[in-house]
């Protein structure tokens, strides 16, 4: 799950790049957007948040199982992602609104000027909230996640242990797949059709509808051989079926890109074809994971404890350097190019200076030092 956690977060921050090449709205856009490139980006669309909140939802139980007070761990849940999470807001993130403020609006302040004076308005400029927690939106669920979990964890260990068997029954054999998919298809068709997501939290009932049953159910994958059995069971034929359904997906977008209008029949072809890959892809990624990935290697704990500063800079890096790119009019092939690589170093850099500096540590989510722990073994993580 390690691994599968690291290729999330890799595959999240060269998707972020994918947003600046896109038509789709973002803070910054590439001169000459590239339709076609929404069909690449929606392979990973369907599924890439909510394969993160399993993943999450699985070390949680993890983190759990070494702090087993609700109460300790709602503590160390809370600290290990509001701290990070205050420190971005204040100093990290700022340049991404600055940037989208120029973009979009004419803004001329310089920097200095927006932090100072205009960016903790705590209200909207030019209907940017301010300040923001921009992709940062990923920890602040997390943590309300983490929190929900912690009381749920008040209940009587026999109500608990009860639900638990309820899903590990209600999940057994190709339920697995049917199950999770019929209730994705009924979230998206009937309960919350077109509605997107608002990453502001209070208003945004159509994410939580999704995001925090699968949080919930890579809690319940920890400690479940029912579940894990169901899995190495039928990840291939999930394999299959997220390759089918991706295939709708690519073809509909590729016939009607953009907004262009689809009538009521292929939308909801197309929404259910999401659901089924979005599922379906997390089954089988998780089996594949399962198959081969099940192993340890040198290199696992440094990516492990590196994903969460990367994933705190990435975007602030993305936007910043695609800003700077578009005087340029470079293709947007060498964009791309520029682009990750300039990510890619930056984010390591902001890793490795950061965990080097022990009062820099918390505020970019990793662990304070403790005497006798070797160098890069991280403490069980849930970001």
């Amino acid at each position: 799950m390690d691994w599968l956690r690291v290729g999330a977060f890799a595959l999240l921050i060269l998707y972020h790049v994918g947003m600046y090449f896109v038509p789709w709205d973002w803070h910054v856009k590439a001169a000459n957007p590239d339709p076609h490139a929404a069909i690449l980006m929606l392979a990973t669309n369907s599924w890439r948040l909510a394969l993160l909140f399993v993943v999450s939802g699985y070390a949680s139980a993890a983190v759990f199982a070494h702090q087993p007070s609700p109460a300790g761990f709602a503590r160390s849940r809370s600290a290990r992602l509001l701290i990070p999470l205050v420190f971005a807001v204040i100093v990290v993130i700022p340049p991404q609104p600055w940037i989208e403020l120029m973009f979009k609006h004419g803004y001329t302040e310089s920097f200095s000027h927006f932090w100072l004076h205009d960016y903790f308005r705590f209200g909207a400029l030019d209907g940017i909230i301010l300040p923001t927690w921009q992709h940062l939106w990923f920890v602040v669920y997390l943590w309300v996640y983490s929190i929900v979990l912690a009381l749920l964890m008040l209940l009587p260990a026999g109500v608990r242990a009860r639900a638990a068997r309820f899903c590990e029954a209600a999940l057994t054999g190709p339920a697995i797949l049917a199950v999770p998919i019929a209730l994705m298809a009924l979230r998206t068709i009937v309960l919350f059709p077109g509605v997107g997501e608002t990453h502001a939290l209070v208003d945004d009932g159509a994410t939580h509808a999704l995001y925090f049953p699968c949080f919930l159910f890579g809690v319940l994958l920890r400690g479940s051989s029912p579940l894990w059995t169901a899995i190495r069971r039928w990840w291939r034929v999930a394999a299959v079926l997220a390759v089918a359904a991706y295939a709708v997906v690519a073809v509909i977008e590729y016939r009607y890109p953009g907004e262009t209008p689809l009538d009521d029949t292929l939308t909801a072809l197309f929404r259910a074809a999401r659901a089924v890959q979005g599922w379906a892809t997390i089954v089988a990624l998780i089996g594949i994971a399962d198959r081969w990935l099940n192993r340890d290697a040198p290199i696992r704990t440094t990516l492990t404890e590196a994903v969460f500063p990367l994933y705190i800079a990435h975007q602030t890096i993305i936007v910043a350097v695609g800003w700077w790119l578009l005087p340029l009019t470079l293709p947007n092939l060498a964009a791309f190019a520029i682009l990750v690589a300039a990510t890619a170093a930056g984010s390591w850099t902001f890793y490795i200076v950061g965990r080097s500096v022990p009062w820099l540590r918390p505020l970019i989510g990793l662990a304070r030092k403790e005497k006798g722990r070797p160098e890069g073994r991280p403490f069980p993580t849930a970001q």
